[in-house]
């Protein structure tokens, strides 16, 4: 299974959004032939104000339901028809009774609707350039925990700040997982640390392969301050080994899941079996 992720640099105005990733989701697949495209975290809005976000968020239909969405959703289902791949939707702005949802969606290659979760762990910090960020102002938080089936691969979800949390990856390897999404926004202050030491972190515990797309360079908030995300969208094998990278930039990457790699790590070092709940 070839995986790509994509690498996008969003802003508030969500026609130019769908327009940049329509444009590599359509390079990534000509060239590479993926049997998977990802996208970022927000890659539908990202910045603006609380209006913007609440203009550019979406109904979506009810899961399992043939029913039309809002212009992100349809985008993300048409291309996984058109290009005959699965599409997972990185996240996107979802409308809810009270507060907004960070959420992802995934396509089938032929346009059904596959999985959906909504962001657990809600950003609410301060960064280490002094900037604060609370997410839990604008967002409600999930309470599942998703997995689903992409051909013989078992595909676990997670979004962004849900890394920093372990016990999340430990459930989703237990659920099956093989491959792990992490569609981020990371910022740039904290993801030159942290990203990839996190992402490597997680695949080494879980023994998981991550795909993590993300976004990248600079973006306007509300009153127009400039933010900065990190990019450097990843893809990390069960033994902790950055296997692909985008640099800095607009762009994509693809790479080869491989299934008896996954299954010699676990094989030869079995810490599902030998984990202990204290």
């Amino acid at each position: 299974m070839r995986v790509s992720v994509m690498q996008m640099n969003p802003g508030a105005d969500k026609a130019e959004n769908i327009a940049q990733a329509r444009q590599l989701i359509e390079a990534a697949v000509e060239q590479d032939r993926p049997d998977i495209v990802s996208l970022p975290e927000v890659w539908d809005s990202l910045g603006g104000d609380r209006a913007t976000r609440g203009a550019n968020a979406e109904v979506l239909p009810p899961k399992g339901s043939n029913q039309p969405g809002g212009e992100a959703y349809e985008f993300l289902r048409e291309t996984a028809r058109a290009a005959k791949v699965h599409v997972h939707g990185g996240s996107i702005i979802e409308q809810g009774p009270e507060k907004l949802f960070n959420t992802t969606v995934v396509f089938n290659p032929d346009g059904s609707e596959l999985a959906r979760y909504r962001k657990i762990h809600l950003f609410d910090i301060t960064a280490p350039d002094g900037t604060g960020y609370r997410e839990s102002n604008s967002y409600g938080a999930g309470d599942e925990v998703v997995t689903y089936q992409a051909g013989s691969v078992t595909v676990g979800c997670a979004i962004c700040y849900d890394v920093r949390f372990p016990d999340l990856f430990w459930t989703l390897r237990e659920q099956g997982a093989d491959l792990i999404f992490l569609p981020s926004a990371f910022t740039l202050a904290t993801g030159k640390d942290h990203w990839e030491a996190l992402i490597r972190g997680r695949a080494i515990e879980t023994q998981c392969w991550f795909a993590a797309p993300a976004t990248w360079g600079k973006h306007l908030e509300g009153k127009g301050e400039p933010r900065f995300t990190f990019g450097h969208s990843m893809v990390v094998n069960p033994w902790g080994h950055l296997v692909a990278q985008v640099s800095d930039g607009i762009g994509w990457t693809t790479a080869r899941i491989d299934p008896d790699l996954t299954s010699r790590v676990r094989r030869d070092m079995p810490v599902l079996q030998h984990r202990k709940r204290v």
